[in-house]
């Protein structure tokens, strides 16, 4: 199950991120890397509906879940 950080709905409802693109980033992101924060991982993928751009989830493991942290489109992304 996905769970969201209060920050992270904050940031879906604000940009009009779609719950489909987040599960499509968690289950096949086109790179990965670690967080400065250990804990975490940053998870990116590109968005067809959204022009291309890419999408970056920030996320860790939540028991058997998988709590999202943050998510917002980075410009400045790279593999």
């Amino acid at each position: 199950m996905i769970i969201l950080s209060k920050h992270a709905e904050e940031a879906v409802e604000k940009r009009n991120l779609r719950f489909d693109w987040i599960e499509r980033v968690l289950a096949e992101p086109d790179f990965a890397h670690p967080d400065p924060d250990p804990t975490l991982t940053r998870s990116f993928k590109a968005i067809v509906e959204a022009r291309g751009k890419i999408l970056r989830v920030v996320h860790r493991p939540e028991g058997n879940d998988i709590l999202v942290v943050t998510i917002h489109f980075d410009r400045d992304a790279k593999p």
